[in-house]
């Protein structure tokens, strides 16, 4: 069956921001659909809110509207756009959800939009329980014994049935949302509480639990005409009771007999049938009872998942882009695999199933680091912020090499210690829980001579992956108790992934000494293709992967190449904004792609990413980004042609850490030079550039002692903020208003040292805080964007919600900024991208830090001012100027960022945090006051003529819309304030009161507010408990629905005993009950102009390209 002629325009919803559970895999899947539907013919129209994607990238659809993702919002651009028909299945739950709602609500059938992909049915009865149930078992198939509940008393009622432990979890969520595993009733209320509040249907399933079990996945896929294939299988290291998105998973699936896995692919084959998924793919999950074989049907998605991302970078197999031609008409067997693509045209089909000859090992990475009060034990809640995947030739290698990814010094296997100090009964305990790095422990519990019984009956691991690590360690035995390192031995460690680092440890030598060694022997690492077919037929995209074997899969080729460096696994701090500006300078510079004349080569170990997509650069590496991969991977290169350097300024801290190292090993490093991106973190020689070039910089000092510390602050005088040398992220820093405050800093900075000191700086309260991000060439400077932030100086930029063009900055404070930005780009040498942090307090301009480096938000500017910066830095790095880069089109001919028009539209970029997913062991919240600390995951953008519908936008897309005050029954306000900012409050809360909005508050702000003429109820503060007649305190009536928005700021932040007044418990309760809470008085502005826009109700929406043609 072609494809369908009744189609013309077809509207794609993305996921919107990057959360926990829901992160870069969708873009990737949404940006590879988009390519594929523009390719047909068809009109695309693209939703999706989260602007540091490629998906939104103008280019990649016909109208790109970066709106919330709210069934209101996407109802406006159906009626504007009138699209024939809707595909919800490659923006996750967030998309899945939206269709869902717009279906219910009659939009789509109002104005005649076809959903495609999965019909309505089919997604009701893959994600209905009950339906989904009585599926797998007219299939044959068995379900865990499970209850569906709608009260707290169903539920008590399901547990007298199946007997403690059971497993909660809500419907319709996504990454296991409100899930969890309850021992008792203590549990269960709490867990079956807070999972009936999270479900849109208020409903959730206690199931018996299979707490142990083995868990699978398959990737599936059909079509029309009801062929169906098995694109991968998956198997979790880490039995049932951890969220598959936390598990070490391995593809192929390793311990199944053929007879098993037929039977886990024949009831696939019935599910995908009888749930009616017809026109694209998903995903099912099972659990193995390893004591009899038992195998239970989890659940399925009926739609592509954060597994298919990983199923397609592990086979090569583009599900997003294949499922996106099924859903328009075509068959599995009309489809061409590009991979197997030969010169006359002719490749193998779509319908043929992938086969894999290497093993594929996925391993998750967490942020536990960044709240120190959460529960590092690993459930049915997923916790991890990103991952990382890696290839090899056998399941030891990838491991090894996937641990290394990680870029964390404690995630890989160490012997360095002897045995000796290992309590094996402590570690068997210890390993019982599974928590982020149990698998480091299980080694050394192995280490300390534990048998493959006694691991697996502590932690459930199949003894097939226990017998491997026995396996590593036997081969780490051989290496420490060898007289000398003979080629033999050294290769058999390569062989099973061991990195020189590890070899040097063992052997008491460094690592370079180890490569010296290894390359005087000769033993060097081949790559192989990754080819969908093991090598059946002819593969035409070079995408590779290192392995210590015999021959090298590498084609020479002629053109000059250019290895740009990616981001490696996301992480708070270094996420997707990164790797756009990666996959920018890659489509810039390559010769195929329409760029530069080279070869691009891409580096990275995240299967998230767009930048990972086979067909993104010429040629993929698939490889850990740690210097002695990176160097094989240039030496291998080198073979096969010329190369004219290495990229390391787009991908964040990870490959910026790499280019010194890179250059002293010979590697030309192209852009700013290493010496340059140390000069900018340098405190004391970036301070020197500073001073030449006449620009103040907040009072600051270095610390390696509480003694020195406190001299300084003493100086400065306090408040100060306080963080460690050479971070990203803001990890570690904190504002201290006194003594006692810098003592308990300096205590818990466990790492301070002479070569790591502490950095104390003066901090600047009250003032704005400035983003800059610009490109110089040496000799002319390009201003990007200036964003001015919504909150006050202190609170990490990445947190913080900005405005683009700046809202309360004239021209002459501009003009300042430009020449300041100048002085610093000249001063370090920059070639390519900066981004500066500036603060204005008292008509001062003050440099708070400067980045020579692609910053993240390099994808927010280029989006409001629609100039691809990536791209245009990538071509300056190569040493092309601004002045040709504008004469050829690259760049506006004149003006630039700082000189924007005065009908130029307003963007505004609001944070999401991931303050949901995290709680201390007794269950509480993690505190949602935001610092100087980065805690976000993930961003929206709101883009109108005005700020204040672009600020209402962004509420609405990242935490859900703002409050009107027409709602029935009233609108409440609850008010509670810091003394210092009582004042500036006075007027936002009285247009409030004006707009019809009730306003409650606590004694004092009640007090400020009723003697400037603001009635306001006072209500009891949280410590005091409830009142004689019942009166409910502030977080009952926040947890009982009865407030419509929060504003609180905290008397005094860090971690000091003054803090904790009645603040965190307000906080935690806005986010249980999901109320917008307002921390900072600026943000609070910003939401009445936002709150005055909603009530005016002329908020409309416009796509990317129209903005771009019309201006405002």
């Amino acid at each position: 069956m072609p494809k369908r002629d009744d189609i013309t325009s077809v509207m794609v919803i993305g996921s919107g921001p990057i959360i926990i559970g829901q992160a870069c895999e969708f873009d990737y899947s949404g940006t590879q659909a988009c390519r594929v539907l523009k390719a047909e013919g068809l009109r695309v129209i693209l939703v999706n809110s989260n602007p540091a994607t490629i998906m939104t990238d103008p280019e990649f659809a016909d109208a790109t509207y970066v709106e919330p993702i709210t069934p209101e919002f996407v109802e406006k651009v159906i009626a504007k756009e009138r699209p024939d028909a809707l595909l919800p299945t490659l923006g996750g739950q967030t998309a899945l959800n939206a269709a869902i709602a717009l279906h219910e609500r009659g939009v789509l059938e109002k104005y005649g939009v076809e959903m495609i992909g999965a019909s309505f049915e089919a997604i009701h009865r893959g994600e209905n329980r009950e339906l989904f149930n009585g599926i797998v078992e007219k299939v044959g198939g068995e379900v865990a014994r499970s209850f569906i509940c709608h009260t707290l008393d169903d539920c008590e009622k399901a547990v007298a049935e199946l007997g403690y432990p059971v497993v909660v979890r809500p419907s319709f969520t996504m990454g296991g949302t409100g899930s969890g595993i309850a021992y008792d009733e203590g549990d269960l209320v709490r867990i079956a509480g807070a999972g009936l509040a999270a479900s849109p249907t208020t409903e959730v399933l206690i199931e018996e639990s299979i707490i142990g079990w083995k868990e699978y996945e398959l990737e599936v896929m059909r079509d029309k005409a009801d062929n169906v294939v098995i694109i991968c299988s998956i198997e979790n290291l880490d039995p049932m009771g951890v969220h598959t998105g936390d598990s070490i998973t391995v593809a192929p699936a390793m311990t199944l007999t053929d007879r098993e896995y037929q039977h886990l692919r024949d009831l696939a084959i019935g599910i995908i049938r009888e749930v009616g998924v017809d026109t694209g793919g998903c995903n099912i999950q099972y659990a193995v009872n390893p004591a009899d074989g038992r195998v239970i049907v989890i659940e399925m998605n009926p739609r592509v998942s954060r597994s298919s991302a990983l199923a397609s970078k592990a086979t090569g197999f583009p599900i997003a882009k294949i499922a996106a031609k099924v859903a328009i008409g075509y068959t599995l067997d009309e489809i061409p695999n590009d991979i197997t693509t030969r010169e006359d045209g002719q490749s193998t089909p779509a319908a043929f199933e992938p086969t894999l000859d290497y093993v594929v090992v996925k391993v998750p990475r967490f942020a536990f680091e960044k709240f120190p009060g959460a529960d590092p034990v690993l459930t049915t809640h997923m916790k991890s912020v990103g991952e990382a995947m890696a290839i090899g030739r056998n399941f030891t290698e990838a491991l090894q090499k996937a641990l290394r990814s990680l870029e964390k010094k404690d995630a890989v296997f160490d012997w360095e210690k002897e045995w000796v100090d290992l309590d094996k009964a402590a570690l068997l305990r210890e390993i019982r829980t599974p928590h982020d790095g149990r698998l480091k422990k299980v080694m050394d519990a192995i280490r300390a001579g534990a048998t493959p019984e006694e691991v697996f009956e502590a932690t459930g691991i199949d003894p097939w992956f226990v017998d491997q690590l026995m396996l590593i360690n036997e081969v780490a035995a051989d290496v420490t108790a060898a007289p000398e390192l003979t080629p033999d031995l050294l290769r058999r460690a390569k062989r099973h992934g061991f990195s020189d680092h590890q070899i040097g440890k063992i052997r008491g030598m460094t690592a370079d000494v180890v490569r010296g060694v290894r390359h005087a022997l000769g033993i060097r690492p081949v790559y192989k293709t990754v080819d969908t077919c093991a090598a059946e037929f002819a593969a035409a995209t070079p995408y590779h992967y290192s392995s210590y074997d015999e021959e090298t899969e590498v084609e020479p080729r002629e053109r000059p190449a250019v290895i740009i460096l990616g981001s490696g696994p996301n992480r708070i701090g270094q996420g997707i904004e990164f790797d756009y500006s990666c996959v920018h300078a890659s489509l810039a510079l390559s010769e195929s792609k329409g760029g530069g004349g080279y070869e691009t080569v891409m580096v990275n170990c995240n299967p998230e990413t767009v930048s990972t997509d086979y067909d993104t650069s010429d040629r993929l590496y698939f490889e850990p980004l740690t210097l002695e991969d990176v160097l094989e991977v240039v030496h291998a290169e080198r073979q096969a042609g010329p190369v004219a350097g290495v990229i390391c300024q787009l991908g964040g801290q990870t490959p910026l850490g790499l280019a010194q190292a890179l250059k002293d090993n010979g590697v030309t490093i192209v852009g700013t030079s290493p010496e340059a991106i140390h000069l900018a973190e340098e405190r004391g020689a970036f301070g020197r550039v500073l001073h030449e070039a006449g620009l103040p910089a907040p009072k600051h000092g270095t610390a390696t002692s509480f003694a020195d510390a406190q001299e300084i602050a003493a100086e400065i005088g306090y408040p100060v903020l306080v963080r460690p040398s050479y971070v990203l992220g803001g990890r570690g820093m904190e504002i201290v208003y006194d003594d006692e405050a810098l003592e308990g800093y300096i205590q818990r900075a466990t790492e301070i040292s002479p070569e790591h000191p502490v950095l104390v700086d003066r901090f600047i309260d009250d003032a704005v805080e400035i983003d800059v991000d610009a490109l110089y060439d040496g000799d002319e400077l390009f201003l990007g964007g200036v964003m001015e932030h919504i909150e006050e100086a202190g609170i990490h930029s990445g947190d913080s919600s900005c405005a683009l063009p700046p809202i309360t900055l004239g021209d002459a404070e501009i003009e300042r900024i430009r020449e300041a930005t100048e002085a610093i780009a000249r001063g370090v040498g920059v070639r390519g991208l900066l981004n500066i942090q500036f603060a204005l307090g008292s008509d001062v301009l003050y440099v708070l830090e400067a980045n020579p480096r692609a910053s993240r938000t390099v994808p927010f500017v280029s989006k409001a001012t629609a100039t691809p910066l990536a791209k245009a830095a990538a071509r300056v790095m190569m040493g092309e100027s601004i002045a040709s880069l504008r004469a050829g089109g690259v760049l506006p001919a004149e003006g630039d960022g700082g000189t924007l028009p005065p009908d130029q539209p307003i963007a505004v970029k609001e944070a999401v945090m991931p303050f949901n997913r995290f709680r201390t062991p007794d269950g509480r919240q993690v505190d949602t006051v935001l610092g100087p600390e980065m805690k976000s995951t993930g961003e929206v953008m709101g883009l109108d003529a005005d700020f204040g519908s672009a600020f209402a936008k962004a509420q609405a897309g990242a935490f859900g819309p703002l409050p009107l005050p027409t709602k029935e029954g009233g609108a409440r306000v609850f008010v509670s304030m810091a003394n210092r900012d009582k004042r500036t409050m006075i007027f936002p809360i009285k247009v409030l009161a004006d707009h019809g909005f009730e306003i409650l508050a606590t004694q004092g702000t009640a007090e400020a507010l009723r003697r400037n003429g603001v009635r306001a109820t006072v209500v009891r503060k949280h410590w005091e408990g409830e009142g004689p007649r019942g009166e409910k305190t502030t977080v009952q009536l926040i947890l009982d629905g009865e407030v419509d928005l929060i504003v609180n700021t905290p008397h005094g932040t860090g971690s000091g005993s003054s803090v904790r007044v009645d603040g965190y418990e307000i906080r935690t309760a806005a986010v249980m009950a999901n109320v917008p809470c307002i921390t900072t008085v600026q943000g609070l502005g910003a939401a009445v102009q936002g709150i005055e826009a909603l009530e005016r109700g002329d908020i409309g929406v416009r796509s990317l390209q129209d903005w771009a043609r019309t201006g405002g």
